[in-house]
């Protein structure tokens, strides 16, 4: 899929260009989550869905950036 290689080469350019700031640069896969788009048919809560961005977004300052992850951690693309 082109869109998620682009976006997954946004995520490293953006880490790369804020490197020297505390700013982190990830991107995160909620999974199959039941919304709107699918007409709810996912397999996950939305709540779910959420717990990996909240994962992301309280990640210690020296935590992981540029990186794709999931719940179970880390996703090679």
């Amino acid at each position: 899929m082109a869109s998620k290689t682009f976006l997954n080469a946004l995520t490293v350019q953006y880490a790369k260009e804020l490197g020297d700031t505390d700013i982190l640069v990830n991107s995160g896969c909620p999974g199959f989550t039941a919304t709107d788009l699918n007409g709810f048919h996912g397999i996950r809560t939305p709540q779910q869905g959420a717990a990996i961005a909240i994962h992301l977004a309280t990640l210690p300052a020296d935590g992981p950036t540029g990186g794709f992850f999931d719940d179970a951690g880390p996703v090679p693309w």
